[in-house]
């Protein structure tokens, strides 16, 4: 049986950036990852490490100076930009929300793209309501009035009004207490399967890869140095960088 092909490939992608007295700072050297349908990535490491300059890259926040990263197979240096960020949104570590209430938030997308709104009676909006376990009876609240962790459900679920394929994840839960992260981890896991959807997490948190994602990749120094299931790597790395790691980060 052939394997399927990925949803989002990154091949041998480096990036570097101006560093003081005009030199350049590399910031990530030939990395490669991928990523399949209804599946979810974990990408943790040290700070510093490119986690997050790899997400970036991956909706053309941020370009490659080599490299290439295929979308269904597409490279997505010839998409349009605003395009592919609707198909690859980035949910940020700090929930960003526009002023007015959820439903309006919720709307935001489509009125971006000058498409019809949603009404809080539309099926589709009330079946991703469901899947992202948003209450009906928020629609109507005030969008800054919700915890931190009713504001990164917003986030999630506003990013999925379009052609979503593939979610980035930039530190969803560094906010959140241990309940809400289990919650959100749940989410996370319901979404992929539901939706078929790509996810890349950016975590520092060990606990929340272990219980969410289907692989883990260890970043340093600007490499993927392992990947694995989180059994495996999470418990039992084969590499020493690995160990290193996890004996300064138990999960």
């Amino acid at each position: 049986m052939s394997c399927p092909e990925p949803l989002l490939e990154v091949r041998n992608i480096t990036f570097s950036r101006p560093a003081e007295g005009g030199q350049s700072q590399q910031i990530l050297h030939e990395t490669n990852l991928s990523i399949n349908k209804g599946t979810i990535l974990a990408v943790v490491g040290p700070s510093g490490s490119g986690k997050s300059t790899l997400l970036r890259l991956c909706n053309r926040l941020l370009e490659p100076h080599s490299g290439q990263i295929l979308l269904s197979g597409e490279n997505i240096q010839a998409m349009d930009p605003p395009a592919l960020r609707a198909r690859i949104p980035l949910v940020t570590q700090k929930p960003f929300l526009f002023q007015g209430s959820v439903l309006h938030n919720l709307q935001s997308p489509a009125r971006l793209r000058r498409m019809t709104l949603p009404g809080k009676d539309d099926p589709a909006l009330q079946e991703l309501l469901e899947q992202c376990q948003i209450s009906l009876s928020w629609l109507e609240r005030d969008a800054h009035k919700l915890s931190i962790g009713q504001q990164q459900r917003v986030c999630v679920a506003r990013a999925l009004v379009g052609p979503c394929q593939v979610m980035l994840l930039d530190e969803p839960t560094s906010a959140l207490d241990r309940p809400t992260t289990d919650l959100l981890a749940q989410t996370f896991r319901q979404l992929a399967g539901q939706r078929g959807l790509g996810m890349i997490i950016v975590t520092h948190d060990l606990r929340l890869a272990e219980r969410c994602a289907d692989n883990v990749a260890l970043m340093q120094e600007g490499a993927v140095v392992e990947t694995g299931p989180p059994d495996q790597l999470l418990h039992s790395p084969t590499t020493q960088t690995a160990r290193s790691f996890l004996s300064s980060e138990p999960v």
